[in-house]
């Protein structure tokens, strides 16, 4: 076992201990590489793709599984906090790895992609993401991470109760942080269901369980000693694929690798090929298509009932015809899912028309509904009124997105967590810069990879005949429409810009095959978006099962029994495991894409924890009833935010359809009012409150 914190306080042990960690760092490259290599010679002697996706997950959930196995432990310091032994080189990596979760690697590209830089006023762009949650991590360094080591913490709530004392601080923050990271880690494993269920071939839900033997593996069995290594392998297989892909299609377009230095001269390009696409008569005549279904459902909505019927009879007709006439296999099972999809009632044609309404007026839209990627916002402030509020929506909607993120990652507790387990307050302030570093490395690719990926599809693959498509398309849609879809809706055989339409989850794990490279890098990145699910799974499971055994003490009988510290360790476990299945069944159901998820995690993380922990540091009137009547005011507002804007919740509940928004603030921002409310209830309060002796942070490096 490597040395505790008290023998690393020695210079020559420290150098003597973090030199076999780079040593065993390279050789884990090497074997990385070599491995790359070996699979790119195999496909080229013939390895059937069947075979390629099977064995980069079988490797990647191998390599999880050895090093769960690898650092098992049943010592709570080890479980709980990695012994507070890991150097800050080794948990910057681990950190990066841990918060390159699904939303960043998978999704984050797709958000540039659609909505690009700034987005439209009822969605905030892609660079709200890049900057909101890299901001955080400045704030995590300056508020929260050097003051949680100095304490000695196993978990964050532990910070409220040692602050605050008495037991219900502990009790709020540990339920807001089930709260958060269950909506995150419910995230993490649709993630890892689309990519195993892509490697494979398998239906989604068996990818979910596939991709969830590797979790449970190494978070069960090691905790966050094994989470830390576990995630330090996963971020250079991150690296990898995110680099690759992006260097290669840099190279192809541009002639440079270096694609964060050089894809800003493709942004006049795509300008251009923009303004083709919205002067196109072929465009338009698709957009003049969905704004003609569009009034197709709207006059269905006149008379629901009548419509249904008619609308059922009309695919069956259709399915008879093709039965009859004993047309392709294709057609028949594309008619017979299109019966099986007409709703069963009433109820749910309403919801599906008003929704299918909405979408189709969407992509009758300029650009299919797309914003201009490299547009300052939405609208025009010299504009018409229309144009003026649309732009002060879009601009109020970037700020709100990027703040809830800000001080969302500074409240994520299986974030502040990772700065624990360095061996001294300074160690967590290095760590935090390393995390920074790792972090930028696919931060500034990210906005990299969307352009050159819309310029890849809007100057080589429209305009292509739909026999000449490339095959991933057909693959990633068998997997889930809602990834890909394509129909020759004007009927001229060629693909039309707005005919394709694309998810925010597909546009990183399909860009090897639409830059036509080998397809052991697809499985490369796959991989690497699998890592990014798993990794972040593990610290999010882990947090959610410490806050119910170790915060909650739902155990305490049972706990007492024994040495407390070892059958806690063992109660965490099993609670991990039966979370781990919730949270599979649940992303089973498919009930929203990775990043909406994602980002309302953030909110709640934010206005339940973040304000009791700043003041609660930083200023000593703060009092316990004041953090606890703070902290349920801020979550009670933002899931209250969230829910009232929840079309299926409100339609269930009986409410009339349609936003319910304060100020046009779209509810992925939830934590925009959340945040403030609670400062302002813990600031007041706690004025209000007579001076009592309290406990107040300090921090010495």
């Amino acid at each position: 076992m490597p040395e505790r914190p008290a023998v690393l306080a020695d210079p020559v042990v420290r150098r003597r201990y973090e030199r076999r960690l780079y040593r065993i760092l390279g050789l884990f490259v090497l074997c990385l590489l070599g491995f790359l290599l070996l699979m790119g010679w195999a496909e080229q002697q013939g390895l059937s793709r069947r075979w390629i996706g099977p064995i980069f997950l079988f490797s990647s959930v191998m390599v999880c599984a050895g090093i769960g196995i690898y650092s098992r432990t049943t010592d709570a310091e080890d479980y709980y906090v990695a012994g507070r032994r890991i150097p800050p080189f080794f948990n910057g990596m681990a950190a990066a790895a841990d918060w390159m979760s699904a939303a960043s690697f998978i999704s984050l590209a797709g958000a540039l992609y659609l909505q690009g830089f700034s987005g439209t006023e009822g969605q905030p762009g892609g660079l709200a993401y890049v900057l909101g949650w890299t901001g955080g991590f400045c704030l995590v360094a300056m508020l929260i991470a050097p003051y949680l080591r100095r304490m000695n913490l196993y978990t964050v709530p532990d910070l409220f109760e040692q602050r605050f004392g008495g037991r219900w601080p502990r009790v709020i923050a540990a339920l807001a942080a089930v709260v958060c990271s269950f909506t995150y880690v419910v995230a993490q494993i649709y993630g890892v269901g689309l990519i195993a269920s892509r490697l494979t071939g398998v239906q989604f839900e068996i990818g979910i369980m596939l991709g969830l033997g590797g979790v449970l593996l190494c978070s069960f069995l090691g905790g966050m000693r094994a989470i830390t290594w576990t995630q330090v392998a996963q971020y250079i297989i991150m690296l990898l694929a995110f680099l690759i892909p992006v260097s290669w299609l840099a190279y192809k377009q541009l002639g440079n690798p270096l694609a964060p230095l050089v894809y800003g001269r493709q942004l006049a390009k795509i300008e251009a090929l923009e303004q083709q696409l919205i002067d196109s008569p072929s465009e338009r005549q698709v957009a003049a298509e969905f704004l003609r279904r569009s009034r197709e459902y709207e006059a269905n909505l006149n008379n629901v009932p009548q419509a249904l019927v008619r609308e059922r009879q009309a695919a069956q007709e259709h399915l008879r015809e093709l039965r009859q006439r004993n047309a392709d296999v294709a057609s028949i099972v594309a008619a017979t899912r299109e019966v099986a999809s007409l709703p069963r009632d009433a109820t749910a044609a309403r919801e599906q028309w008003t929704r299918a309404i909405q979408e189709n007026r969407e992509r009758a839209a300029p650009l299919g509904g797309m914003p201009r990627h490299s547009q300052a916002f939405a609208g025009d402030p010299e504009g018409t009124p229309a144009e003026r509020e649309a732009f002060h929506l879009s601009r109020l909607n970037f700020l709100a997105l990027m703040f809830c993120l800000m001080a969302g990652t500074a409240g994520l507790p299986h974030l502040l967590i990772r700065y624990c387990t360095t061996p001294t307050v300074a160690d967590s302030r290095s760590s935090v810069a390393w995390s920074l570093v790792f972090i930028a490395l696919l931060y500034l690719s990210a906005p990299a990879l969307a352009v050159l990926v819309k310029f890849e599809i809007m100057n080589n693959l429209v305009g292509s005949t739909f026999g000449a498509l490339p095959t991933w398309i057909v693959q990633w849609a068998k997997v889930d429409p809602s990834l890909v879809s394509v129909s020759d809706v004007n009927g001229d055989g060629l693909l039309q810009f707005a005919e394709l339409r694309l998810g925010a989850d597909i546009v990183m794990l399909a860009t090897p095959e639409l830059g036509g490279l080998p397809y052991v890098l697809s499985g490369l990145v796959a991989a690497g978006g699998l890592a990014a699910a798993l990794s972040t799974a593990d610290g999010l499971l882990l947090t959610i099962s410490n806050a119910l055994v170790h915060d909650l003490h739902l155990f305490r009988k049972a706990a007492s029994k024994v040495a407390l510290g070892e059958r806690r360790v063992i109660l965490s476990k099993f609670v991990l495991l039966a979370v781990a299945m919730l949270a599979a069944f649940i992303a089973a159901l498919k009930p929203s894409e990775i990043l909406p998820l994602v980002s309302a995690s953030f909110s709640l993380a934010a206005s339940a924890l973040l304000p009791a922990m700043v003041l609660g540091i930083f200023w000593r009137r703060t009092t316990r009833h004041a953090a606890v009547v703070g902290m349920l005011t801020g979550l009670a507002v933002t899931v209250y935010y969230l829910l009232s804007n929840s079309a299926l919740l409100m339609a269930w509940l009986g409410f009339a359809p349609g936003p319910r928004l304060w100020y046009g603030i779209q509810p992925v921002s939830a934590g925009v009012f959340g945040v403030p409310v609670g400062f302002c209830v813990i600031w007041l309060l706690s004025a209000l409150t007579p001076r009592r002796p309290s406990q107040v942070l300090e921090v010495h490096s």
